[in-house]
């Protein structure tokens, strides 16, 4: 087996492949990772076939759909996911073929309904149903205590203890551990009785995911991020630097259009000397009468460098062939003690 495991943070993704037929697989990748899932299966010479998420995760931004487009694989979750565009459904019981590897399917409801966990040779791909030193929690939602007990006890424990461990996180640098070890040491494991198990599950105070929402209408619904937008605007458009764009505006007459897509009062309190300002709200219903010449020049502007990277790109996507953004943002000119006019006029 080829095998390369991916950490991310807390978050932990794998790479897999049959060494004989170079046939791969993608087991919970983060988006952040792409490029380097890519590189890894380009030196290993794997061909990523199958990209699988163990259940809908809540505290990341899954690459599964981006993979699966980008590498003609499919994407691969439990039936019982609500993610729109998945291209094979497994259940219980199933195996995911991979050249001579087989991943069995075992479903594991409890952090999610749709948890699923991974069985390939010696070791287990557990998601977050279970953890090395504890468990998925269960008050996010479609979490149940009840089917977590069910799942762990009844189903994933009373596989051969040998078992490597192989979960979805793990915030103390830690690899792996194995079935066993977790049964003897694991303390969410010590509570043996469905009833205390449930009430312990019940009574943990843990804090939300930084990216709950965002994280949970992504993947469920396979819309983009915040961070995928601003990447790929960023991969369409130029940028000047704050001394070039200063120097242009200090050499005045120029050509060069600062265009400040901030709201008013923003750009009121205090503006590039010369910037004209178009709300990025605004900017498609008003983009024919401020901005009549398609060939102008413009650098765009905003407070922190991302709403203005968004800005350059729409208005390339218009036909303004000549737009930048300005790399970096207000925030940025005014630490540097760059010049600032303030008022409702350039």
């Amino acid at each position: 087996m080829i095998f390369e495991q991916i950490a991310t943070g807390g978050c932990q993704s794998y790479l897999v492949g049959c060494e004989k037929t170079s046939a791969g697989a993608l087991i919970d990748p983060e988006a952040s990772q792409v490029d380097r899932y890519l590189a890894l299966a380009a030196r290993d010479g794997l061909r990523i076939r199958f990209v699988i998420d163990t259940h809908t995760h809540a505290d990341h931004f899954s690459a599964s759909r981006q993979l699966a487009e980008q590498l003609g694989a499919l994407s691969v979750m439990h039936r019982a996911s609500p993610a729109p565009g998945v291209q094979m459904r497994v259940e219980d019981g199933e195996m995911i073929v991979l050249g001579q590897l087989r991943l069995q399917v075992l479903h594991t409801p409890g952090h999610t309904v749709d948890s699923m966990c991974l069985v390939c040779e010696d070791r287990v791909f557990t998601g977050d149903t279970l953890l090395i030193g504890g468990t998925g929690r269960t008050d996010l939602p479609t979490g149940d205590p009840e089917a977590l007990f069910e799942s762990l006890f009844g189903r994933l424990l009373r596989l051969d203890p040998a078992l490597k461990v192989y979960p979805a996180h793990d915030y103390k640098g830690r690899s792996h551990s194995t079935l066993g070890d977790e049964l003897a040491t694991n303390p969410r494991l010590q509570q043996r009785d469905k009833a205390a198990f449930v009430q312990m599950m019940r009574q943990l105070d843990l804090s939300m995911p930084t990216h709950l929402t965002e994280a949970l209408r992504t993947n469920m619904s396979g819309g983009k991020t915040v961070a995928q937008m601003l990447a790929e605007a960023s991969a369409s458009v130029p940028f000047m630097a704050m001394a070039e764009l200063l120097s242009r505006v200090q050499a005045a007459p120029t050509e060069l259009i600062v265009l400040d897509v901030r709201e008013r009062d923003a750009y009121e309190a205090g503006h590039i000397p010369g910037a004209r300002l178009l709300p990025r709200g605004q900017l498609e219903l008003r983009v024919n009468a401020e901005l009549p010449d398609p060939t102008a020049r413009i650098v765009t502007c905003c407070e922190f460098g991302r709403i203005s990277t968004l800005a350059a790109a729409t208005l390339r996507s218009m036909g303004f062939q000549r737009v930048a953004a300005l790399d970096g943002g207000m925030k940025a000119w005014l630490e540097a003690g760059y010049p600032v006019s303030a008022g409702p006029g350039a």
